[in-house]
């Protein structure tokens, strides 16, 4: 396992420590203190676990498991994942603690555009990883087989 995987599937566990300490605060507030989660509370939860957790989870394996990209594939390369990581990582990151904030206090303009812009980030990244991740998504030895009928 290289390092970039090892950063995605740590991260995501960190991510995931993150979302459900949140939901548990979230529990204890309403069933012992009656008091009901901010919708941004509950959004920070929800984006944590989603795409901090099982996300990264899931492209950390997909980088791992995923065929090694061809020689004259011109779409996939490690210096893209891992910037990829870094966006998703601090996007995810600030999007959590904005609207952890916000959910305790009023929202201010620049709050409300650094989610914006912490969204956005969260998006990009993504849609640039599978992009990226394209060309390894194909067949390897298995499409010989099917060839020859044989049935997965």
């Amino acid at each position: 396992m290289f390092s970039t995987v090892r950063y995605f599937i740590k991260t995501s566990i960190v991510f995931l420590l993150f979302g459900i300490i949140t939901g548990l605060y979230m529990l204890i507030a309403r069933n012992h203190f009656d008091i009901w989660p901010h919708p941004d509370l509950v959004s920070a939860h929800t984006h944590i676990i989603l795409v901090g957790s099982v996300m990264m989870m899931i492209m950390g394996v997909a980088l791992w498991f995923f065929p090694r990209a061809e020689k004259q594939d011109k779409l996939y390369k490690p210096f893209i994942i891992l910037f990829v990581y870094y966006i998703i990582t601090i996007s995810t990151f600030l999007r959590f603690i904005s609207q952890i904030i916000s959910s305790f206090s009023p929202t201010s303009y620049y709050l409300k555009l650094l989610l914006t812009i912490s969204a956005a980030g969260q998006v990009i990244g993504i849609m640039i990883f599978f992009i990226s991740m394209w060309g390894r998504i194909r067949s390897v030895g298995s499409h010989i087989r099917e060839a020859k009928g044989e049935r997965f």
